[in-house]
């Protein structure tokens, strides 16, 4: 178990407040505190979830908890019903899932997930949240938002039946990027890290394991999501001629050095990029993002996920965890929170 710092102490008097609720807030960049919310009653409309768990998303949160938002991005990487601004104060996060407790009655009682930052209780619309069907558990759901990005990432990377294929980087998304790679019939999935302790998550995920020096050549597509220029390097390595790689990774305010003198043009290789911000164009037409989570979630009953689901903590440690990640203290594929019976 983390430690509360100092800040959290009136967080108990919080939690059995009913007239607010408490909200994790990045105060500046590298320091966190429980902040105490309003918590208005619904209006119509709208739904009040009471959290259950959410989900800390290490790449994009680690970036946010120690300022990386670039100026001219800070518009574009607003996720929904944040507040604040970027470095700080912000209260961000997007991996939420409760129960409603106040709402249309078709929604009372359910569970849901929403893209809310982690907070104990909240009202949005009731559109903002989706159903999470009965066969995922609660706290697997919070890799809804995770798988949604895998979904979107495989619908721009259209793999062929038989391919052979590199995700380079093993952290959540990679993970949930080889689990539905290999489900397509006959593909030959590979993860590739430097951390030889994820092989055991590559296993559960049923996909093959490597390190960088023995990672397979020519594969017929790369997909990476390491987060650093030595990884996009490595996926340029890993592609046969005139393959291509999807780039999933998103830098912040970090410069990539990448060296296209070499086999780049010869090879006619090629770079995408992959976000999920937008309903990829092979389906833009067809699926809406509220088809794109359902269909997240609906894929969340298969329990190999829970090789992501790699730590849990209680709410009231939240700064100390976030803390403890962005150190390397404490390691984790997904570290998930759990809340308190009371908002």
């Amino acid at each position: 178990m983390w430690g509360v710092t100092s800040h959290t102490a009136t967080a108990p008097e919080r939690f059995t407040d009913t007239r607010t609720a408490t909200a994790y807030w990045l105060r500046r960049p590298g320091h966190g505190e429980l902040r105490p919310e309003p918590l208005p009653p619904p209006g119509p409309g709208e739904v009040r979830v009471r959290t259950l768990h959410s989900g800390i998303s290490r790449g994009t949160e680690l970036l946010v908890h120690r300022g990386g938002v670039p100026p001219e991005q800070r518009d574009a990487m607003r996720a929904p019903h944040q507040e604040g601004d970027f470095p700080g104060p912000v209260k961000y996060g997007y991996l939420s899932v409760g129960v409603v407790e106040e709402g249309p009655a078709t929604l009372r009682g359910r569970t849901v997930f929403c893209l809310h930052p982690h907070q104990t209780a909240y009202v949005v619309p009731a559109a903002a949240v989706t159903v999470v069907p009965e066969d995922v558990p609660a706290r697997r759901a919070v890799l809804a938002g995770t798988v949604e990005t895998a979904v979107n990432a495989l619908w721009d990377l259209a793999p062929l039946v038989g391919d052979r294929v590199a995700v380079v980087g093993a952290g959540m998304v990679g993970c949930a990027v080889a689990r539905l790679l290999v489900q397509v019939p006959g593909v030959e999935v590979t993860l590739v890290d430097v951390d030889p302790g994820l092989a055991s998550a590559a296993s559960a995920l049923g996909v093959g394991f490597a390190g960088p020096d023995a990672a397979p050549r020519e594969r017929d597509a790369v997909v990476h999501t390491s987060g650093t220029g030595a990884g996009l390097g490595l996926a340029l390595e890993l592609v046969r001629p005139e393959g291509e790689v999807l780039e999933l990774s998103w830098y912040g305010d970090q410069p990539v050095q990448l060296s296209l003198g070499g086999a780049f043009h010869s090879r006619r290789l090629a770079i995408r990029a992959s976000q999920v911000g937008r309903v990829a164009p092979a389906r833009r037409d067809t699926r809406s993002s509220a088809d794109r989570l359902a269909l997240a979630l609906r894929l969340l009953a298969d329990p190999a996920y829970d090789a992501l689901l790699t730590g849990d903590s209680d709410f009231a440690d939240l700064p100390a965890v976030l803390t403890a990640l962005a150190s390397g203290e404490l390691p984790a594929l997904c570290h998930t929170i759990r809340y308190p019976e009371e908002p």
